[in-house]
């Protein structure tokens, strides 16, 4: 049995009268991509269970986090009084779990942090 192949689509070409139009969104309607900012950030105001312990800082705070996903993958907690430190068991999937959508982009980490109510 013998079956003949079909013979190659000829290559087809644009007539050179056609238009191409780019399809990007505008630029404010454009989403963002952790390669357009720095991090992200969330409140975290329970306190905050790591591998079945409860995380606190050295100055003793144990709730009310900032947390922090920066565009490197590092997750960073950051307590009321000011102290930030990495927190190497968490990652950006856990901070996909468990963050809400973004509500706002701030131009500094003071805007940000004023936003959040630190």
């Amino acid at each position: 049995m013998h079956t003949k192949w079909p013979e190659a689509p000829a290559t087809v070409t644009e007539p050179a009268d056609t238009v191409v139009v780019p399809d990007f969104l505008p630029p404010d309607l454009r989403p963002v991509t952790r390669q357009d900012v720095e991090g992200f950030m969330m409140r975290w105001d329970m306190p905050l269970v790591i591998d079945d312990e409860v995380h606190a800082c050295p100055c003793g705070a144990y709730r009310n986090w900032i947390v922090f996903n920066m565009r490197d993958d590092s997750v960073w907690l950051r307590c009321e009084a000011g102290h930030a430190t990495e927190e190497p068991r968490l990652d950006t999937a856990w901070y996909n779990r468990n963050s809400l959508p973004v509500d706002a982009f701030h131009p500094t980490l003071k805007d940000g942090l004023r936003h959040l109510g630190h």
